[in-house]
């Protein structure tokens, strides 16, 4: 079983390379922990008590219409930081969404206390927040870009062209969920794509057969 040294050189090595008095505190006061699937880590409301690394699993971050329906903001995964924890760890504001657990997550925790330390000691650190932060900003406005300015369609061709695979196992409901739509609207769009024979539907997966057709949808201005 490796140590949690090892586990900063296996997910995290530029802090092992680029050490500093402030990372030596950092990593010394961070924890090792496990997260069991399903476990809500924070909601709206709430306080931004530690900072997290993780190093295996992923978290989904949500928030809910008012009419109820679940839609996906972004995922943090192995190597990630959670760009709503660093936002509310510079400026102080409680969580505006919610956190849970999509799988057993394993990462590094860090107190509010050393995070606040280590920011202001190490410009490795400092630099590290900044440029993760700004790159899940940037991805986050791309996602809400997608979902005011691009067609159903296009969304939905974006999504089954980037897997990369032929055949998805993935429901209506996971897709709709994904793209922040509704689970009737989704299916709707996948029986027209059908129809037009570019995909093949059974229950629970989704067969590309004509992934040029795809492509062209996406490209549509």
């Amino acid at each position: 079983m490796k140590n949690n040294h090892d586990l900063w050189a296996t997910h995290f090595p530029q802090f092992i390379e680029n050490r500093d008095k402030g990372v030596d505190f950092l990593m010394d006061a961070s924890s090792l922990v496990k997260l069991a699937a399903g476990r809500q880590l924070f909601y709206p409301g709430s306080l931004c008590e530690n900072y997290l690394l993780v190093l295996e699993g992923a978290v989904k971050v949500q928030i809910m219409s008012e009419s109820g329906r679940e839609v996906l903001l972004y995922h943090v995964r192995s190597g990630d930081s959670c760009v709503l924890t660093t936002s509310c760890m510079l400026s102080g504001d409680c969580y505006p969404a919610e956190g849970i657990t999509e799988s057993e997550v394993t990462a590094f925790a860090m107190s509010s206390h050393a995070f606040y330390r280590c920011i202001e000691q190490s410009p490795f650190f400092r630099e590290f927040v900044f440029k993760n932060f700004s790159s899940r900003l940037s991805k986050l406005i791309g996602r809400m870009e997608a979902v005011v300015f691009e067609t159903i369609d296009q969304r939905i061709c974006k999504n089954l062209l980037e897997s990369g695979e032929k055949l998805m196992t993935k429901t209506h409901q996971e897709l709709a969920y994904e793209l922040g739509s509704a689970r009737e609207v989704v299916s709707r769009h996948l029986k027209t794509f059908e129809s037009y024979g570019w995909v093949k539907l059974k229950r629970g997966t989704i067969d590309i057969i004509d992934r040029e057709a795809l492509i062209k949808v996406c490209a549509k201005r």
